[in-house]
């Protein structure tokens, strides 16, 4: 199943929460971002982190 670029993935709420936070709603806004960046997030793990990832990948985007 191919996530959407307009949503985020299913991942925890304290993650979702930090994305809220910080600006990002769509997947497609993470494209390029470092992963330094998003884990220094309040309540971003390295679960939600390799989640968002792989949705990336499957539209051949990544995390910076």
């Amino acid at each position: 199943m191919t996530s959407s670029l307009d949503t985020l993935p299913k991942i925890g709420a304290p993650a979702t929460r930090a994305l809220h936070g910080a600006g990002y709603t769509a997947l497609r806004q993470l494209a390029g971002v470092p992963r330094a960046d998003l884990a220094r997030l309040h309540g971003m793990g390295p679960k939600a982190l390799d989640i968002l990832q792989s949705a990336l990948e499957e539209h051949k985007l990544g995390l910076g």
